[in-house]
């Protein structure tokens, strides 16, 4: 659900599963320690969805709280790959929000000791390219480059034969590219994070559109920055046949808002592309807002 139609769409019935079902569950008695420990790990993967959609619903102090309450659950249940799972969001998180260095330490916690160790081979992957990002986001780009490659591994290494966690189904090729692409982009790659944009979008599946509209903004952002203005506004134009079919998302939200900042600069040239998009995402805007 989040996926499809983006952390503003459900979350109060998770949270109301959290506060009237699984808080209950959490106080009862098990039959013994692996029943008990398996109870605490469920309960901090929906404590988790629950953070992440706020955060993708840009309602970040909401999105802390359960992240942090996850992460506790998480560690009385001795899963350690979860836990790193859930370290690596917040860090998704501060980069979002512009702490690169609370990012980078998230980050680097994700990764640290059993929490890749233990974890499989895409989750691993997952850590890392996060990490990888936030190498970036703090110019440790040579170190980023060296995090991109081990995820890069990591992924090739995911096959049929091992069973994944299934908090991981969204990670693949796409997403792979997508946090690829960011990292290049603050390294100041410009041209092949457009690139690895691309293949993100090209190789993404259709259920993945929240996703899919972070990213389209993403690499719109980047072409104008190289100075592709009509190009940029061809690949926003998707963003906004994304946002209109009923995605509720602050992330993708603010991709529309950042468009019409950077498109500023140009509506007075006249070019025709720049008028028609900034007027269409006004228009989505006073309707959402």
């Amino acid at each position: 659900m989040d996926q499809r139609r983006g952390g503003g769409h459900g979350r109060r019935a998770v949270d109301e599963y959290l506060k009237d079902e699984a808080h209950s569950l959490l106080r009862g008695r098990f039959a013994d320690d692996e029943t008990r420990r398996s109870m605490f790990s469920a309960t901090a993967e929906l404590a988790y969805v629950s953070g992440w959609m706020a955060f993708d619903n840009s309602e970040h102090a909401v999105a802390l709280q359960r992240f942090s309450i996850a992460v506790k659950l998480a560690a009385r249940s001795g899963d350690a790959p979860l836990s790193g799972h859930i370290l690596r969001a917040m860090a998704h998180q501060a980069l979002d929000m512009g702490f690169r260095h609370e990012a980078l330490q998230l980050a680097q916690a994700s990764v640290h000791g059993q929490r890749y160790a233990a974890a499989t081979p895409r989750e691993r992957a997952l850590l890392g390219v996060v990490h990888a990002r936030a190498l970036a986001a703090n110019r440790h780009n040579d170190r980023a480059a060296k995090a991109l490659l081990r995820a890069e591994d990591d992924l090739s290494n995911a096959h049929d034969g091992i069973k994944e966690p299934d908090r991981t189904f969204f990670f693949g090729e796409a997403s792979l590219a997508h946090e690829t692409a960011c990292t290049l982009r603050d390294m100041g790659d410009h041209q092949r994070a457009v690139k690895e944009f691309r293949r993100s979008v090209r190789t993404r599946g259709a259920a993945f559109r929240r996703t899919h509209a972070v990213t389209l903004g993403y690499m719109g952002a980047t072409q104008i920055a190289q100075g592709g203005v009509e190009e940029a506004c061809a690949t926003w134009a998707s963003v906004l046949d994304a946002m209109e079919d009923g995605i509720y998302s602050g992330r993708a939200r603010q991709r529309v808002v950042d468009m019409r900042h950077l498109l500023s600069p140009y509506r007075k040239r006249g070019i025709p592309a720049v008028g028609a998009l900034d007027a269409r995402a006004a228009s989505y805007l006073a309707q959402v807002d």
